[in-house]
């Protein structure tokens, strides 16, 4: 028997959802897949999968949220965070949210306060040049710096870096770290997040996959396509020359680039807004549970 908290979906109805999310995961990563199965690397997508880590095989198991038992899922036995309730219906196990709940608290306690403070949109992305400021260590060794090394250290150096996301920071060269208008530590994150911020946003995919099996998989999914929305536009903003990918650089060099790259961060903040509610809200409703 199911708990009276625990809503029992059927067979057939679970099993067609299950596959309706893995026709879109392929959509979204099935490029990905096929370059790694030839050995080719990527240096605008491959980061959603190795910086964050959530793997494909991870992403395509599909997820139906806490209070929702799945009827002849044998699948699931010794899945992470499943238990089986009755004589054959597995879902997400109370005590696996007993013990990520201080997990789950600081992410509802992120969103909230991020939410809670005015949209800055005047960074450029600035950020990833700082990556590369006066060093020769870049990071995509694989594509060369558009304006040469010479070059984006100038950029750097001709306007403010007002960088307020603490795991961009973390990657600055160390003479680009006094350049930022503030220091920035893992322990402010909760007080310096703000929702224009291009990474914050594209995060919401990270605190999403981490409250998993304990949201439904299209939430996750959402915050998947608004992360590869965002990296996209991270990447036509920075140094790095991506013409042979088949990007068109966002120049913020100039004024006609800063205004592009203002708009287009503008578009994804006003996505990620009901998103950010709507991981919020899952993740207090999950405490409360």
């Amino acid at each position: 028997m199911t708990t009276a908290a625990t809503r029992l979906l059927p067979e057939h109805r679970w099993r067609a959802r299950a596959a309706a999310h893995r026709q879109r995961v392929a959509d979204l990563a099935g490029p990905y897949l096929r370059r790694r199965a030839d050995g080719a690397t990527h240096p605008v997508f491959d980061f959603l999968f190795t910086y964050y880590g959530h793997k494909p095989a991870q992403l395509r198991r599909w997820h139906p949220g806490y209070g929702v038992a799945l009827d002849n899922a044998a699948e699931y036995d010794g899945a992470r965070g499943y238990h089986r309730i009755g004589e054959r219906a597995w879902t997400a196990d109370p005590a696996f949210l007993a013990r990520r709940r201080d997990t789950v608290a600081y992410i509802a306690d992120l969103l909230r306060a991020t939410a809670s403070r005015p949209t800055h949109l005047a960074c450029f992305g600035l950020h990833e040049w700082a990556m590369v400021y006066r060093t020769d260590d870049v990071r995509h060794q694989q594509v060369p710096l558009r304006l040469g090394h010479s070059g984006t250290d100038a950029v750097v150096e001709s306007m403010p870096l007002r960088c307020t996301h603490f795991d961009a920071f973390r990657f600055f060269t160390p003479e680009a770290v006094p350049r930022n208008a503030e220091p920035l530590t893992r322990d402010d994150q909760l007080h310096r997040e703000q929702p224009g911020c291009l990474h914050a946003n594209m995060d919401l995919y990270k605190w999403a996959f981490k409250l998993v099996p304990l949201i439904d998989s299209g939430l996750l999914l959402d915050c998947f396509e608004l992360a590869c929305a965002a990296r996209e536009l991270d990447m036509r903003a920075s140094p790095y020359d991506l013409t042979a990918f088949g990007y068109s650089p966002v120049p913020i060099e100039t004024p006609a680039g800063r205004a592009e790259y203002v708009r287009g961060q503008a578009r994804l903040a006003d996505r990620a807004t009901p998103l950010r509610t709507r991981l919020r809200t899952a993740a207090e409703e999950l405490l409360a549970a």
